[in-house]
């Protein structure tokens, strides 16, 4: 017998039911969901899961009302049911929710959701975070989406194109598209870095990472390609607000400008943004295809290779939408290719999907039923898109409907129909009780049946000629008959919608609960009883399966009596097991805080800075800044980096871990080194428009244009290099219980940050650059802001760490805050460096 199983009969002998009713009783008072209007302040990952998830639909129900007006627009020729400004509004809010309030946050929620129960974790490691993710999605959602019905909605399309956006709309639309989703894209950084950290560091002992559930493996992917592709959009948001607000002219060619470089900074988010969108469904299918065969999954590795390997491609296929633009025969030829090549791992996952049906038992039910829809309608879908990914078909289509039908084909029936499979099976999770396989089976087939219809014609109308995002059409032009059709389908897939939305929300009191399992899946999240209880996992078990209800003997029983790992919660405090990232093997006990208003108190006034700055109430809106800023510090100061009342403890099995870590082995450092992973992306891209305007010039920069020298640069590269020393120096001190020392050294650091951030502005300020003359000065201009104010929120970290330190908060023992702190200063010395060498030293090449 091995030394598990000793364990594990040595546990099967303890006391029976008293124990396990005591830990339960335990365990319900430290995960108690608030009660009455303080429920909003809860923050585990099963409430802020299902806010997240319901508001992701109800925004999807949004953009598919307006889709239905579109439709009905476009019935007949000549129709005036909305005006050509209406319909701009329409059709760019359309674009924008699907896209960028259901399509990544939908993955997302559903993520924070299900996520730890299919890793047997308690929450993820940042409930709070996760918290203040869905309050800013929640808020820039209703910002943006409730612009429509004042009339100053966004109408530039959800690619918003300058100079159409720049120079010939007035009004508000644009700044409330640029604002409002870049706050929303905020959320979706938070929740990446929440899952990232959360698959890699909340696994059970014994999920290694090959025994990892595939979903994991493509939150992993998914939330790494959001944490690549979301970042150069940010930075041409910031970019392009700076042009609308200050006249910056980064897409004006009279001063030097190109409005190509925003087609590229939006292109390297928005094709990778489609295979963030459908990853997540492939991820969906990969999870109930097994439970349906009733075996395994065929060729798990090469299903991990093909999902890492179509994040990795979709990264150089932005070009795929500019073939049009006039660009070299020779990148044309490049991307095309790349655009071709990506339907190999994409074939792979749906090919292994598909022999392991034909290898298991599969038994018919509405998941499947969709999971079949998507197969079929996501093939005719991936077959267009080898079609557009050839430059000379592509030029023939290009901004026809026959685009349209494709992007439909690819991101809702490959898509949606998942997503509603999903619904189905995840369903008794939720609530306990399961969806209606009559009215399910009727939803699918009104949905499928009315998706074609829909979309099938406009392939047709496109080949015929029809452009895209116009809002009516001459009678006579042949499609009139299609477009009716079109339009038929489309309400009959609402209809589908619809019955699918009375399930959901029919009242159920009467209904018998789902039983335990019903669907005799194998995999962790289905051991929770039903209903579900608000601790998540009864108790942290050992794995050493894929699917451990199916292979491990005895897990449901040892599971439900508390056998495995931390069954109690004997300080009635919310914990959960960090493990190690490859191995899975446990290094501490994590506390995770419980509910808290300051997550809405600062989403709210991070929500009023970017609101009211629409707006140009500048002074309101730094006051909203000052107060969020405030509220996260505090947050900051009371939520983390806590001190525990002993150092160690026995989380079961005879294992005793810390509960306190810092450094690599603590979960806050991998959420640093992950956020500045996305921060850096978005220097980068700040850095690619400053070289591609020197692809674009015979001359950059500029002849007779004043740089901001070398001296200035220079001198501020030396002050902040002295600060990051300074900074390494008083986490090394503070290590060696020298906290005096530690302080002085951070004290020298702030002061050495703030000269070395004056130092650099008054590179460009003394030298008379205005950025409102040429591109040149601009984006020098938004260099030295960048690094700014970064050494802003540095010098803010050094301060915060003097005063931990002098509140006996940061010591040898205890010094999560400086080792964060000196992670943070490495990429601010990057930054530095990289923003000198290209301002400075550059053009002494040119």
């Amino acid at each position: 017998m091995n030394a598990r199983a000793k364990l594990l009969d040595w546990a099967r002998t303890r006391p029976g039911e008293s124990v396990k009713a005591a830990q339960e009783r335990r365990l319900s008072k430290a995960w108690e969901t608030p009660k009455g209007w303080r429920y909003w302040s809860a923050v585990n990952n099963t409430e802020v899961g299902l806010w997240y998830t319901i508001c992701a639909f109800v925004f999807f129900l949004f953009a598919g009302v307006l889709a239905l007006i579109m439709r009905a627009q476009l019935a007949v020729p000549d129709n005036d049911l909305v005006t050509a400004d209406q319909y701009n509004q329409i059709f760019t809010l359309h674009g924008s929710v699907m896209m960028f309030l259901f399509g990544v946050p939908s993955f997302e929620a559903f993520s924070i959701l299900v996520l730890p129960q299919m890793l047997g974790a308690r929450d993820l490691p940042f409930p709070r975070l996760s918290a203040f993710g869905f309050w800013c999605f929640l808020i820039g959602g209703v910002f943006v989406c409730g612009s429509l019905f004042f009339g100053i909605a966004p109408k530039g399309g959800w690619f918003m194109y300058p100079p159409l956006t720049t120079e010939y709309q007035d009004g508000y639309g644009a700044d409330i598209w640029l604002l409002g989703l870049s706050f929303i894209e905020i959320a979706s950084i938070a929740a990446a870095v929440e899952l990232i950290v959360g698959a890699l560091k909340t696994r059970p002992p014994g999920m290694r990472i090959n025994l990892m559930p595939l979903y994991a493996w493509y939150v992993l992917v998914v939330a790494g390609m959001i944490l690549f592709a979301f970042p150069p959009l940010i930075a041409g948001d910031l970019l392009f607000e700076m042009q609308r607000a200050f006249d910056w002219p980064f897409f004006d060619p009279d001063r030097g400008g190109d409005p190509l470089l925003w087609q590229h900074l939006f292109w390297i988010f928005g094709h990778p943004e489609v295979y963030i969108i459908f990853l997540p469904a492939i991820a969906l299918v990969a999870t109930m295809i097994p439970t349906f065969a009733g075996r395994p999954l065929v060729g798990y590795s090469w299903v991990v290779l093909a999902a890492v390997g179509t994040g990795f491609i979709s990264f150089g296929l932005w070009v795929h939408h500019m073939y049009a633009t006039g660009l070299p025969n020779v990148s044309l030829g490049f991307f095309s290719a790349a655009s071709v090549s990506v339907a190999i791992p994409t074939g792979v996952q749906i090919f292994c999907f598909i022999a392991t049906m034909l290898v298991g038992r599969a038994t018919t039910n509405v998941p499947l039923l969709y999971v079949s829809g998507a197969f079929a309608v996501f093939v005719l879908g991936g077959l267009t898109g080898v079609m557009v990914a050839l430059v000379p078909f592509d030029l023939q289509v290009h901004d026809t409907y026959f685009i349209v039908a494709h992007l439909h084909y690819v991101l809702v029936g490959g898509v949606v129909f998942p997503i509603l499979g999903a619904i189905h099976y995840f369903f008794p999770l939720v609530n306990g009780k399961s969806l209606s396989p009559r009215l399910g089976t009727i939803a699918f087939w009104l949905a499928f049946v009315g998706f074609n219809l829909a979309f099938w014609p406009m392939h047709i109308s496109g080949l015929r000629g029809m452009p895209r995002r116009v809002f009516t059409y001459e009678a006579g032009m042949g499609l009139e008959l299609l477009n009716m059709i079109s339009t038929i389908g489309a309400f009959t897939l609402a209809a589908g919608l619809a019955v699918f939305l009375w399930d959901v929300v029919r009242p159920k009191s009467r209904q018998p609960l789902s039983p335990r399992n019903p669907w005799n899946a194998g995999t962790i999240e289905w051991a929770a009883k039903i209903p579900p209880e608000p601790w998540g996992a009864r108790t942290i078990p050992a794995v050493s399966s894929r699917y451990p209800l199916w292979d491990q003997e005895n897990f449901l029983d040892d599971y439900d009596h508390g056998r495995f790992y931390l069954p109690d919660a004997e300080e009635v405090k919310r914990e959960t097991i960090i493990t190690t990232v490859i191995d899975a093997v446990p290094i501490q006990c994590l506390r995770v805080p419980g509910p808290t208003w300051l997550t809405l108190i600062a989403a709210a006034g991070a929500g009023g800075l970017f609101v009211l700055a629409t707006f140009k109430l500048y002074v309101l809106a730094l006051l909203c800044g000052a107060i969020g800023f405030a509220t996260i510090l505090i947050w900051l100061w009371t939520g983390t980096a806590l001190e525990p009342e002993k150092e160690e403890k026995d989380i079961g099995l005879g294992v005793t871990v810390p509960l306190y870590a810092s450094g690599p082995a603590s979960v806050g450092w991998w959420a640093m080194f992950i956020t500045m992973i996305g921060d850096a992306t978005a220097f980068a891209g700040l850095v690619f428009g400053y070289y591609f305007f020197w692809t674009v010039h015979p001359q950059f920069p500029p002849a007779g244009a004043d740089g901001p020298g070398t001296f200035w640069p220079l001198v501020s590269l030396g002050l902040l290099a002295l600060a990051w020393a300074a900074t390494l120096a008083a986490r090394g001190l503070i290590r060696r219980e020298h906290r005096g020392g530690g302080i002085a050294a951070l004290a020298l650091g702030a002061l050495s940050t703030i000269a070395g951030v004056a130092a650099l502005a008054a590179g460009p300020w003394l030298t008379g650059m205005d950025p409102t003359v040429h591109a040149y000065e601009a984006t020098v201009w938004v260099l030295v802001l960048w690094t700014g104010i970064h050494g802003a929120i540095g010098l803010v970290m050094q301060l915060y760490c003097i005063a931990r330190a002098a509140a006996g908060r940061l010591t040898a023992r205890r010094d999560i805050d400086i080792a964060n702190v000196a992670l943070y200063w490495h990429f601010m010395l990057a930054t530095i460096a990289v923003t000198v060498a290209t301002i400075a030293g550059f053009p002494l090449l040119s």
